[in-house]
């Protein structure tokens, strides 16, 4: 069953039970009024009896009849009993039996009761009380019940039938409109589909509307952007660690071969090549390890904690200024805390720390501040040319000052991969000399 099939059945479905819960009460009201109309024209009848009474043994004495007590007097579309109530009353032989209850409304200490009854097959509504003038006789007033039933019964199959009608009425209707309403549901459908079949990311979704399905297009559109962003980004990520990856290896394997040819270790220039290999593989290695960097934080962060951004700067310092004897440290840092994994923002300021001194001249200055969530890094480097400025954070990106220092590319690329993971933003800029790196932060107000 289709999807616009089972909004059509589910639209009939609820038109079905609404009409029949309103059929109900609609039979419920119509029955109940007729029965307090038979009601209250049996009532109306029983002041009446006394004339009746005298009427009819007016007409007894003309006729030189006899009247009989234990027949219903038929006065058109009513019956009338009057029960002269003895002392010891002879059951069974009434229109209705006298009962204890009977006596009790005899004597006044029970009102008058409504009952259904059935006399020589015929049912009948039948009101019960005392005649007026007289303490010795029961008046009953009956009238067949068929005149209710022949109201009744056609209303009630006009009812059923209109409660069928307008279901099905209903679930023909919900289907005819759910082609309208579903058809965003179907371009939607239609498009996963082309997608499934053709691997077509480009593809797109025109859906507008601001309700749950206009939604739905536009998320499903800004995912299938997104992908075909991170697919593209992962094909030009293997196509640029495949180029970055077979210069080391080709010149490495160019010096094992070379090893494993000719006179081998005892090759006066063996040394050489073997630290040129170990120098290759080191390459290799550091690679690699970008890569799985890359990788990691493209997923989001092993786990964030709070953490001061000043005393992260001042370790990196410290360990640069170890290792870097001709360069120049200056720091002003301001206590900042942040919300982040530490190593990884760690790793981060790191990189921008090296690539700094990377591009210091000897006994040059390498400036690290940190204020505000913001931590920059000025070294008094070249600069960085205006046309590269816009790629310093892309993967593998190398300018051409940069092609023959040591360096895969891939530093500043986990500096942004990093910051954008915590929710931050990397920028650089050129200065007259130098080149000023700056990570920002959200910070967490006390």
């Amino acid at each position: 069953m289709t999807l616009r099939t089972r909004v059509g059945v589910a639209a009939g479905l609820v038109v079905l039970l609404a009409l029949a819960l309103a059929s109900v009460a609609v039979y419920s009201t119509v029955r109940d009024n007729l029965r307090r109309q038979v009601d209250t024209s049996l009532a109306d009848v029983v002041p009446q009896t006394p004339a009746i009474a005298i009427r009819l043994k007016q007409d007894v004495i003309e006729s030189k009849d006899t009247l009989s007590f234990e027949t219903p007097i038929d006065l058109g579309s009513t019956l009338l009993q009057l029960v002269i109530v003895p002392e010891d009353p002879r059951p069974g032989r009434q229109f209705i039996p006298v009962t204890d209850r009977d006596l009790a409304v005899l004597r006044g200490t029970e009102p008058p009761y409504y009952q259904d009854a059935v006399h020589e097959g015929v049912a009948y509504r039948v009101y019960t009380a005392p005649m007026p003038e007289t303490t010795i006789t029961l008046v009953r007033v009956a009238r067949p019940l068929s005149a209710e039933s022949d109201v009744l019964r056609p209303l009630a199959v006009l009812l059923v039938a209109l409660t069928a009608v307008g279901g099905a009425i209903a679930a023909l209707a919900g289907r005819l409109m759910a082609r309208r309403v579903l058809r965003p549901v179907r371009v939607l459908t239609d498009a996963v589909e082309h997608v499934t079949a053709t691997q077509d990311l480009s593809s797109r979704v025109d859906l507008t509307g601001s309700d749950e399905i206009g939604r739905l297009g536009r998320s499903f559109a800004t995912m299938m952007t997104a992908l075909d962003i991170s697919v593209q980004a992962q094909r030009q990520l293997v196509a640029d660690a495949s180029h970055e990856l077979r210069t080391p290896l080709t010149s490495l394997t160019t010096n094992l071969e070379l090893l494993a040819d000719g006179e081998g270790l005892g090759d006066p220039e063996a040394p050489v090549m073997v630290r040129e290999a170990i120098r290759q593989a080191g390459e290799l290695r550091t690679l690699v390890n970008d890569l799985i960097d890359l990788a990691r934080y493209g997923e989001g962060t092993a786990r964030a904690e709070d953490t001061r951004l000043d005393l992260v700067a001042a370790r990196v310092v410290a360990k640069a200024a170890a290792r870097s004897a001709g360069v120049r440290f200056e720091s002003a840092l301001s206590p900042c805390l942040v919300h982040v994994d530490p190593d990884g923002i760690e790793r981060a300021v790191g990189n921008l720390v090296d690539n700094a001194v990377k591009w210091s001249p000897p006994g040059g200055r390498v400036l690290v501040t940190v204020a505000d969530g913001e931590l920059a890094v000025t070294d008094e480097g070249p600069g960085i040319p205006a046309a590269d400025l816009p790629f310093v954070f892309d993967r593998f990106y190398r300018s051409a000052q940069a092609r023959s220092l040591p360096g895969s590319g891939l530093g500043l690329a986990i500096v942004r991969q990093v910051v954008e993971t915590h929710g931050g933003q990397v920028a650089a800029e050129s200065l007259t000399p130098g080149t000023r790196m700056r990570l920002r932060l959200p910070v967490l107000r006390d």
